[in-house]
């Protein structure tokens, strides 16, 4: 506070005294409206819910022949020659409307690979004279566990696009003296004999950070 010398005005003195004073009550007012809220209730600050972890999961939904040879897994379903005479392909049936029989032994399978059925027939991607490894069709033999060739050979502009990083997933370093990147296999997301991805929930939106509840007048909330 200002101290004002002896000689002062008492005049000056007065008016200094009520300007203080009109502080003090002005300060006090506003204290009072704080206390009573009798200006509303502030706006509630929003809840924003944690995404769900399934959003975040980098996990593949299917193993690739690769993978399982990795984790060390059973590949009794791979060895085709464990029930298929070597020197022998079995032989594909049709029914009436020329959709291909599958055998009961391979009742997980459905095929539906391609619009119109037009990928109806095993040898499209499985070597005949080598039912242990896929097959080009430019006759080049293919392993299991390196499918994105034989992919390719129908998927042209997919498979340039998995080349370039662009499909598949990559994950890892952009900055390679940094560390390695890995990306995932054509049969990682889809499946050979129906490789259109089911339609799976959409991740939610960003969140505006931002108060979006209404401010309640102290009216409202008497009542």
């Amino acid at each position: 506070m200002e101290t004002l010398p002896p000689s002062a005005p008492a005049s000056k003195i007065a008016r200094t005294n009520i300007f203080l004073a009109g502080l003090t009550l002005g300060f006090l007012a506003l204290a009072a409206l704080f206390t009573k809220n009798l200006w509303g209730h502030l706006p509630t600050k929003q809840t924003i819910p944690i995404v769900d972890k399934k959003f975040l999961e980098t996990t593949p939904w299917r193993q690739t022949y690769a993978d399982l040879v990795k984790a060390k897994e059973d590949l009794s379903d791979y060895d085709c020659y464990g029930c298929h005479e070597k020197k022998k392909p079995p032989t594909i049936r049709y029914d009436a409307n020329q959709k291909i029989v599958v055998p009961k032994e391979h009742s997980d399978v459905v095929m539906g690979h391609g619009s119109h059925d037009r990928n109806n027939l095993c040898y499209n991607c499985h070597n005949e004279q080598n039912l242990a490894t896929l097959q080009i069709r430019d006759g080049t033999e293919v392993k299991f566990d390196n499918i994105p060739p034989l992919c390719g050979s129908c998927h042209g502009p997919t498979y340039r696009d998995w080349e370039a990083g662009a499909h598949g997933r990559t994950s890892g370093f952009w900055d390679r003296s940094k560390g390695e990147i890995t990306r995932l296999s054509c049969a990682n997301c889809h499946n050979p004999h129906s490789p259109r991805i089911p339609t799976r929930e959409p991740a939610p939106g960003p969140h505006s950070l931002r108060a979006t509840t209404t401010v309640h007048e102290s009216a409202e909330s008497s009542h």
